[in-house]
């Protein structure tokens, strides 16, 4: 039995269809990204799996069991939101916003005990941001923030974790450093479903590459072979050449290959500073 099973989900707002008959399946300790241009059903995709809309057609599962029979809490202890953009108006300590992860956990009243403050602990320093406990969230970088996200998901105690964009507004360094803590919790068991607009970034920490394409399913498969010249040609209607270097993998536009160069040579040379060769 697959850890989650969407069985052909439809949804629409008005008279717009955005999902169609999609149906997905994704096993625990997989990096799935979905990949497809603005309006493709991504982020409608993602609401129906996090139970925030009710499929008009279709089911979500999870272990087998109806997402509709579960409540809140139990949702929450099992599946953890990452947003792409995160601000608080009040700057809480980062641990008091990774304890905040303890919450499905607690009653209506309740104190953070002991235990609580050691797991989040626990988190922080898995993510190496042990440091930061003490400083305002307000006042972290961006990269930062979502690393402190991922801290109050593990504090949850989630196992899957779904990310919108979670790249979106960070330096190119930060986002290497997350995607690289993204595929260290993948190793150790945890589950990502994640959107992206970045092909390049599928195919270094993905698993799996789901295209979505007006609401269908273009293409779904293993990374490597799924992120393709002609499958990045009908999903963003761009020529892209897939290009395997010093043991890489990078996506450059023909476009700017023919600005730069119109050899081989000049495609070279752009390639080689794309990977800092």
């Amino acid at each position: 039995m697959s850890l989650i099973e969407m069985t052909n989900l439809s949804y629409g707002y008005t008279n717009k269809r955005v999902l169609d008959d999609v149906s997905l399946t994704i096993e625990a300790g997989e990096v799935v990204a979905l990949l497809g241009p603005n309006g493709s059903g991504k982020t409608t995709l993602l609401k129906l799996l996090l139970g925030l809309l009710t499929p008009q057609r279709g089911k979500v599962r999870f272990d087998g069991c109806d997402i509709a029979s579960l409540s809140a809490r139990q949702l929450a202890r099992r599946v953890a939101y990452v947003p792409q953009v995160h601000r608080m108006a009040f700057g809480y300590r980062v641990l008091d916003v990774v304890l905040m992860g303890r919450m499905p956990h607690k009653g209506m009243f309740f104190t953070y005990s002991k235990k609580d403050e050691q797991i989040a602990l626990a988190a922080l320093e898995r993510l190496s941001i042990s440091h930061l406990k003490e400083q305002p969230y307000t006042e972290i970088s961006g990269g930062e923030r979502q690393l402190t996200l991922i801290a109050r998901a593990l504090t949850q105690g989630a196992e899957i974790f779904v990310m919108d964009e979670p790249v979106n507004g960070l330096d190119y360094g930060n986002q290497i450093r997350l995607l690289s803590r993204i595929g260290e919790l993948a190793e150790a068991g945890y589950t990502f479903i994640k959107t992206t607009h970045y092909p390049d970034h599928a195919l270094w920490v993905a698993h799996r590459v789901v295209m979505l394409q007006q609401g269908r399913i273009l293409a779904d498969g293993p990374a490597g072979q799924v992120v393709n010249h002609d499958n990045l040609l009908q999903l963003y209607q761009a020529r892209v050449d897939v290009c395997a270097l010093r043991g890489g993998v990078v996506c450059v536009p023909e476009a700017l290959q023919k600005s730069r160069s119109g050899s081989d040579v000049g495609k070279v040379s752009l390639l080689r500073q794309v990977v800092g060769a």
